[in-house]
């Protein structure tokens, strides 16, 4: 019914993800036609249903301010209802202006210079930049793995949380950058031992709608944690393929927090929403679902074509299994180059652009990041030329 293969032309359109300069300036100096699998950025159109409604906005040809009305909270309730089986009250959402930025209006509405944010590493970047960029450290709290999988150990996170007294938890379920979902037992374990110590858990599930292998347990199901001291955001972001349009949500249960939090947004004017924001959020929650339905089933086919390469053709790296999201984190310490090395490598001499571990807070240096959510074409020439380099470099 979608056609996920087509080509989509994107050097055009001023994305990061394609524009030949902003790569360089990250990367180096790189070949014209490189192929980028780097930033968490799909290559697919968005589904028709939001394309179609923007262009009935467009043809209106009005673009005002607006404000959060009945629809966009209507949209998120029902689809946290039918997608993650949660209820959702009215009065908890909140509109805001990308989960990144929401970060760190939550550490300024609840810390002070001085406080630490805890978090599970490696770990999205900005999760530490939020933090530090308001002159409070980060306390890191490394993941463990066993059976290829990160676990948290539970053990060490309480130790640190007694020694250290951090003012929040920032939580990604699902995890990025592995895929890692946490299951219920886990998140009560994450919940108890912030409302044990005091700390505010704050849950980033913008990863939730990919659903690769397994099932995604929001931290707003029942028995999961305790909602008195949880701040959750999401967005449609990740899932539609909307990052652009730069519109979130918070959902905060506790009148007490809420109020707080929202005092720091007014504080930084986030007031009301971009109208093509609120419209896209409504289009997809509303119809997008059959799209996001057939688009899992692409992004797990290339999920399972990456996995068969990398063992086929780079013997000496180790993949984690994705069970969420577009996004393949691989280990590559048995190799002869380090990751970094292994990054710059496949820039300059492949024009294939990944990211390397070191970039993931702490404790992913070992690792390279690709994103498979692109076409399968691309995927096949990127894997081809990284390859070529690969055996390359062994052979040499």
């Amino acid at each position: 019914m979608f056609d996920f293969d087509k080509i989509i032309e994107r050097k055009n359109d001023k994305c990061r993800k394609w524009d030949h300069r902003f790569v360089c300036s990250r990367f180096g100096e790189v070949p014209e036609d490189f192929i980028p699998l780097w930033i968490a950025d799909m290559d697919f159109s968005a589904p028709p249903a939001v394309i179609e409604g923007f262009q009935r906005i467009v043809q209106h040809g009005t673009f005002g301010y607006t404000s959060c009305f009945d629809e966009f909270y209507d949209a998120v309730i029902t689809f946290q209802r039918e997608s993650h089986h949660v209820a959702v009250e009215r009065d908890w959402i909140t509109l805001t202006y990308g989960t990144v930025s929401t970060l760190h209006y939550a550490v300024q509405a609840f810390c002070q210079q001085g406080d630490c944010v805890m978090m599970n590493t490696p770990v999205y970047d900005p999760f530490a930049m939020a933090a530090q960029r308001q002159g409070v450290s980060v306390l890191a709290n490394p993941l463990k793995i066993e059976h290829g999988r990160y676990i948290i150990d539970f053990s060490l996170v309480e130790d640190q949380i007694i020694t250290h007294r951090p003012k929040m938890w920032f939580f990604c379920s699902p995890h990025n950058p592995s895929g890692r979902i946490w299951n219920k037992e886990e998140i009560r374990q994450v919940s108890d031992l912030c409302k044990r110590h005091g700390v505010i858990l704050v849950v980033d599930e913008v990863h939730a709608e990919h659903l690769l292998e397994g099932k995604f347990i929001s931290c707003l199901a029942s028995g999961c944690t305790e909602l008195d001291n949880l701040i959750l955001l999401t967005s449609p972001n990740k899932a539609f393929n909307l990052g652009g349009l730069k519109t979130s949500y918070s959902i905060i249960p506790d009148k007490t927090l809420r109020k707080r939090f929202r005092q720091q947004l007014e504080k930084n004017s986030i007031t009301s929403p971009n109208i093509f924001g609120i419209w896209g959020l409504i289009l997809a929650y509303q119809h997008g679902r059959p799209w996001l339905n057939e688009l899992n089933v692409y992004l797990r086919n290339n999920a399972q074509f990456l996995t068969d390469a990398v063992v086929l053709h780079f013997p000496q790296w180790k993949m984690m299994t994705p069970e969420s999201s577009y996004l393949a984190w691989i280990d590559v310490s048995e190799s002869t180059m380090s990751a970094t090395q292994w990054v710059n490598h496949f820039a300059h001499h492949a024009g294939v652009i990944i990211e390397d571990g070191s970039h993931y807070v702490q404790n992913g240096e070992n690792y390279i990041r690709i994103n498979f959510g692109t076409q399968r074409y691309w995927l096949e020439q990127a894997i081809d030329r990284m390859r070529k380099q690969y055996d390359y470099q062994r052979h040499s």
